[in-house]
C-alpha cells in the first residue's frame, strides 16, 4: 500500500467494473468495513478525504475495553459485546497491536468497596459471557499499602485501597493502517486523500425517488474529479455523517453529535507507577494510561460545534486534565512536564431530548446504528473503536440484504497483517535482537526489538529487509532515536503516506510523542520521504513549512483560554496540506 498502488486503485475505481461496495471513510470503522466486504468476495473500494485514521481513530484514548462507565449507563449489551471483541483482538486477531494492561480504581470511602466491587465483578463476568472465556485475570482487592507498592506516585490521602482490574491498550493509528493493508491484501482498492464531493444518483422505477449508484471523487493530490460507480455506498464518516446524507438529499437519517476529547502525554519516568489509573470526574472519567515510553492522560468529553477537521485542545482543556490528575498524584504535573497534546472528536448518535433541550454528550450511548436513509446509501454511526469489527459486519450485512446469510462475515478469524506467527515471534525476541543487531550494530538492544515488534508484529522482517538493503537505514532517526530510518522508508513503501504530516501523525505519532511535535526529527524524515516519494527541494520545503505552521497553530490553541479562541488559532493553519495539488501549485503557509 503506497503512492503507486493508491493511484492504481483510483484508476481501477474509475475505469474498472462497478464496485459492489464503496466505503467512504478510512477510520477504524471504514477500514473494518473494507476488510469485511473484501473477505466476503465483494468488489470493494475505500476512500478518505484526509489521511488514513485522519480524524477520530488516531486521537483516541488508545484503549480496547468494555467501558466501565457504560455499566453506569446500563449499556450492558454494549459492554459485553466490547469485552468479547477485546478478547479476540488481544489473543487472536491483532495481539501485536493490542496488549493487556492492569488498572487501579482507587477507593476514597469504605462504602465504595461493595458498590465498586460489584461493578467491576460484573465487568469480569460480562467478559466471560461476551467471549465465552476471558483470558485476562479477574479483579483483585488491594489495601492502601498494596496500592502504594504498585503506584508509588499516588498520594497517600488519595485512596484507602483500590480494585485492580485488567483491560487492554492499542496502537490505534497502526490498527487502522494494518486493517487497510489486510483489506488490500484481500483485494480491496484503497485511496487516501480522495474526497467524495457528490453522490451519483439515478431514477429507479421500483423505488420512490432516486437511488445512489456511486460517487464523484476528487483526488486531493491533483484536483482531478471523476465518477466511481458502486452498487452500494457505505458511509463510515463519523462526525461528517450528516454531510454525506445531505449530499444524497436524504430527508431523514442519522444525527451525530461531536464530542471533543483531549489527552496530554508525559514521559514514563515522570510518574512512578506500574499500572494505569481510572478516576471518576464530575463530567467523565480520567485515565492515566501507560503507553509505550509515555503516560497518556485524559480525557475530556464536551460538545463540539467547530470545524470537525481541526479540533484543538484549549488551555482550559489542558488545565482540566492537569487539575484532575493532580488531585491524586504525589508530585503534581505542570505544563512543563507535557511532551505532547492531542484532541479528537467522538461521533455520538444524537437522541432527541424529551424536553426539547440539547443532549449532553456524556449521556449519549456509544452503541452504533446502521440504516439506509436513501436507497443505495448505507450509513453507520456511533459505536467505539473496540467494536469496529461488529459494526463492519452489520454494515456489510445490510448491503448484502437477503444474500447475507449465504456470505457471512469471516473477520472473526482473519488475522491482521503482522499477527501470523505472533506467539513464535514473542518466543524468539532474543534471537531476533541478535539478527537485527548484526545489521544495526551494538546499539540495538532487546527493548528496541520489543518496540519494533509492537509496531509491526511478525512483519518486522519488512523493516529488517530495508536495513539489510541499506545498513544506513538502521541508524536512529535524529531527533527521534526511538525510531530508525528504515521505518520511514517502510512507511513510504507499505503505508501510503502522501505528506510529511502523515508520517509525523500516523506512521510514527511523533506529533505528540516527541517534544515540540517532533520538529527536531521532521527535516530528516522529510529527506527520507523525498528520496522515496520523488519530492524535489521545493516540495520538501513546502512540506516542512506546512507541518511547522500546523504545529505552531496547535501551540497557539493550547495557550488559548476557551474553545472558540483555540479553534480560531488552529484554523490559521487549516487546509494547507490537503489543498496541495502537486508541487507546482503548492502555496507556502502564511
Amino acid at each position: 500500500m503506497n503512492a503507486a498502488t493508491r493511484d492504481a486503485a483510483l484508476e481501477e475505481m474509475e475505469h474498472g467494473e462497478p464496485l459492489d461496495v464503496l466505503v467512504v471513510g478510512g477510520g477504524v470503522t471504514g477500514a473494518g468495513i473494507a476488510l469485511d466486504a473484501a473477505t466476503r468476495g465483494l468488489r470493494t473500494g475505500v476512500v478518505d478525504a484526509q489521511d488514513w485514521a485522519g480524524a477520530t481513530s488516531r486521537w483516541s484514548s488508545k484503549l480496547v475495553h468494555g467501558g466501565l462507565r457504560y455499566l453506569q449507563q446500563l449499556d450492558v449489551k454494549l459492554v459485553a459485546e466490547a469485552l468479547g471483541e477485546r478478547e479476540r483482538l488481544l489473543f487472536h486477531l491483532a495481539p501485536h497491536l493490542v496488549s493487556a494492561v492492569p488498572f487501579l480504581y482507587p477507593l476514597t470511602h469504605k462504602w465504595e468497596r461493595p458498590y465498586v466491587g460489584t461493578g467491576i465483578g460484573l465487568y469480569d463476568t460480562l467478559a466471560q459471557w461476551g467471549s465465552k472465556a476471558s483470558s485476562l485475570p479477574r479483579r483483585e482487592h488491594l489495601t492502601a499499602e498494596e496500592v502504594g507498592e504498585v503506584f508509588p506516585a499516588l498520594r497517600e490521602d488519595a485512596s484507602i485501597g483500590a480494585f485492580k482490574y485488567w483491560d487492554a491498550r492499542v496502537d490505534d493509528a497502526r490498527l487502522v493502517l494494518t486493517l487497510l493493508r489486510t483489506a488490500v491484501g484481500q483485494g480491496a482498492l484503497a485511496a487516501n486523500r480522495a474526497e467524495v464531493v457528490e453522490l451519483l444518483t439515478e431514477e429507479d422505477e421500483f423505488q420512490d425517488g432516486n437511488v445512489v449508484v456511486g460517487a464523484l471523487i476528487e483526488d486531493k493530490e491533483t484536483g482531478r474529479r471523476f465518477p466511481v460507480k458502486a452498487r452500494h455506498v457505505i458511509s463510515a464518516t463519523g462526525v461528517w455523517t450528516e454531510h454525506l446524507q445531505e449530499l444524497a438529499g436524504a430527508e431523514a437519517g442519522l444525527q451525530v453529535m461531536a464530542s471533543k476529547g483531549i489527552h496530554i502525554v508525559v514521559d514514563r519516568d515522570r510518574i512512578d507507577g506500574d499500572v494505569g489509573l481510572i478516576l471518576q470526574t464530575e463530567k467523565s472519567v480520567l485515565f492515566v494510561i501507560p503507553w509505550e515510553h509515555h503516560w497518556i492522560i485524559g480525557t475530556t468529553d464536551t460538545p463540539y460545534s467547530g470545524n470537525p477537521a481541526t479540533p484543538a485542545a484549549s488551555g482550559a482543556d489542558i488545565d482540566y486534565v492537569l487539575e484532575h490528575a493532580n488531585t491524586v498524584l504525589r508530585d503534581p504535573l505542570t505544563r512543563e512536564d507535557i511532551v505532547g497534546v492531542y484532541a479528537g472528536l467522538r461521533p455520538l448518535l444524537q437522541p432527541v431530548a424529551k424536553d426539547g433541550g440539547e443532549a449532553v454528550s456524556t449521556k449519549v450511548s456509544r452503541e452504533h446504528t446502521v440504516m439506509e436513509p436513501v436507497p443505495g446509501l448505507i450509513t453507520i454511526a456511533g459505536g467505539k473503536l473496540t467494536t469496529y469489527r461488529i459494526m463492519a459486519e452489520d454494515a456489510v450485512d445490510l448491503a448484502l440484504g437477503d444474500a447475507a446469510p449465504d456470505r457471512p462475515s469471516v473477520t472473526d478469524r482473519i488475522l491482521l497483517h503482522g499477527a501470523d506467527g505472533w506467539p513464535g515471534v514473542q518466543a524468539r525476541v532474543g534471537a531476533i535482537t541478535r539478527q537485527i543487531a548484526a545489521v544495526a550494530g551494538d546499539q540495538w538492544d532487546e527493548q528496541r526489538t520489543r518496540d519494533l515488534l509492537g509496531r509491526y508484529g511478525s512483519a518486522y522482517d519488512e523493516v529488517l529487509a530495508i536495513m539489510e538493503e541499506d545498513p544506513a537505514t538502521a541508524e536512529p532517526l535524529p531527533g527521534a532515536p526511538q525510531h530508525v530510518r528504515a521505518e520511514i522508508v517502510h512507511a513510504c513503501r507499505y503505508e501510503a503516506p502522501m505528506h510529511l504530516e502523515d508520517l509525523m501523525d500516523t506512521r510514527t505519532r511523533l506529533t505528540y510523542s516527541a517534544p515540540q511535535h517532533g520538529l527536531a526529527a521532521a527535516e530528516g524524515i522529510a529527506e527520507i520521504a523525498a528520496a522515496e516519494l520523488g519530492w524535489d527541494r521545493e516540495r520538501m520545503t513546502f512540506e516542512l513549512a506546512a507541518y511547522q505552521a500546523r504545529s505552531e497553530a496547535e501551540d497557539r490553541a493550547a495557550r488559548a483560554e476557551d474553545d472558540e479562541s483555540a479553534e480560531t488559532a488552529r484554523e490559521s493553519a487549516a487546509g494547507v496540506v490537503p489543498e496541495l495539488h502537486g508541487p507546482d501549485q503548492a502555496r507556502a503557509p502564511e
